[in-house]
């Protein structure tokens, strides 16, 4: 029977189904990948997958038997009205993607995040938190707000998202988050900009419950699977090992290359049925970056051309915000895909990176990122998965890893090459990206032109 693609859904019974026929897998060349930890190649591995951090995946969804209540409960509490951004951290916190958190977080949560990357938890062990995940007020909210332990969270239409309780309310100092979470206070962060700047200057923290699961009503609702669907989708498969791979770019060779190699080493070292958790980033994104829906069609693209096995990838949508945080934020990537099940995670070069806002650089240290998280704290359980650099070789015409005593023979093709060619509908090297994903590229940017002149291009179908 032929392989099944693996882009998968939310359907009403919880399963991700297939949705078309795929070829044969890639194969690529072979990489030796260094580990936190290596078990013995005779081992036969346990099929369970990791715990969650803190034990237990923490939801926040309301019971449907007592949705009405609540939401009578919400009529008559002060509201706060979510920006977009507000919204996706209601939804990463729902489904438990930071568990054990249980709503925004508290100035003491808060602290730890920004001082120790990490929160001490009742029992006195220690789970990873880089990223603060607040919700910020300004003076007219903190006044209407008052004197009340709880608050409606609402959306931009002034429906009833959630309600928080037990709240507190400290000071946002926006200098100190900024300096602790990215390093620098030098202007042009993206997501300062579109988050912190004008933000208020108050948090509010507190117990989390959503009455009304977020939808994004974009056509891309059903790939958004939750750690519990991920998890149950994993055993279904009976993966005895998960491995991650975050993106927020369309998947070219030298990301197959990497992949589909770390799956071979992960059969060497003794596992029966690694699985590909194939996770691109579906938040906030800096305007450059391709948009999720263009991203998601060039992905399923590169699943029908078989540079990916389709029978041992799982594609889904992680719907966290990206900060550009480097070092920091990469934890939280790699935190976050615990808590869906995965115990290895594949980090390259300047995860969560970008270019200096204001000098000719990059922000970050190439490197760091994946030193980091080798010595993190609270990421002990999870073995990093580090990788060469990939470059296209003339020699053989395909993306390869980098070997230096023949530096001649590669050329690194950059974000910013790869980005001219698709909009001046150039190709690249064959062997750099398969045709289709190539060609959902070139239409995307195509799109751009469309708009620059002045025509409005036609929505692409989700």
């Amino acid at each position: 029977m032929a392989a099944m693609a693996s882009l998968h859904l939310k359907t009403s019974s919880s399963h991700p189904h297939s949705i078309s026929k795929l070829p044969k897998p890639y194969s690529p060349a072979a990489l030796r990948l260094p580990l936190r930890r290596r078990p013995a190649p005779a081992t036969r591995i346990s099929a369970s997958l990791i715990d969650p951090d803190g034990g237990k995946l923490v939801e926040l969804f309301v019971p449907e038997s007592e949705k009405n209540s609540k939401l009578k409960l919400a009529s008559g509490l002060p509201r706060i009205t979510l920006s977009e951004i507000d919204l996706q951290w209601v939804h990463v916190l729902s489904e438990g993607w930071a568990s054990p958190l249980k709503g925004f977080m508290r100035e003491a949560e808060f602290l730890q995040t920004l001082h120790f990357n990490s929160l001490r938890l009742e029992n006195g062990s220690v789970v990873n938190m880089s990223v603060p995940i607040v919700l910020a007020i300004d003076d007219a909210q903190k006044n209407r707000v008052g004197s009340s332990a709880s608050v409606a969270l609402v959306d931009d239409r002034d429906d009833v998202v959630a309600v928080l309780s037990n709240i507190e309310i400290y000071k946002h100092n926006k200098e100190e988050r900024i300096a602790r979470t990215w390093g620098t206070t030098a202007p042009g962060l993206p997501y300062v900009d579109e988050a912190i700047t004008d933000a208020g200057n108050w948090l509010v923290g507190g117990d989390l419950e959503v009455i009304n699961p977020v939808k994004y009503e974009d056509g891309l609702d059903r790939f958004r699977l939750s750690p519990a669907q991920l998890r149950e989708e994993f055993e279904r498969r009976n993966a005895d090992a998960v491995f991650a791979f975050q993106l927020r770019n369309p998947v070219h060779n030298g990301h197959a290359l990497l992949m589909t190699d770390t799956r071979r080493r992960l059969l060497e070292m003794g596992y029966k049925n690694p699985v590909l958790l194939l996770h691109p980033l579906g938040g906030y994104t800096k305007a450059d970056d391709v948009p999720l829906s263009w991203r998601m069609k060039q992905h399923e693209k590169v699943l029908e051309d078989g540079v990916l096995d389709p029978e041992t990838t799982v594609v889904s949508i992680f719907p966290s915000p990206m900060h550009y945080a480097g070092p920091t934020e990469v934890q939280w990537h790699a935190k976050a895909r615990i808590n869906a099940g995965a115990n290895f995670y594949i980090v390259g070069r300047d995860p969560a990176g970008m270019s200096h806002p204001l000098e000719k650089r990059d922000l970050y240290d190439a490197d760091h990122g994946k030193k980091v998280l080798s010595m993190a704290p609270g990421l002990e359980r999870l073995n990093i998965l580090p990788f060469k650099v990939a470059a296209y070789d003339k020699t053989q015409n395909k993306m390869a890893f980098f070997d230096p005593s023949r530096a001649q023979d590669f050329v690194f093709i950059s974000g910013t090459k790869m980005r001219t060619l698709a909009k001046n509908k150039e190709s690249p090297p064959n062997g750099f990206m398969c045709p289709g994903g190539w060609k959902v590229l070139v239409d995307y940017y195509d799109t751009l032109s469309l708009s620059d002149n002045g025509r409005v291009p036609e929505p692409i179908p989700a």
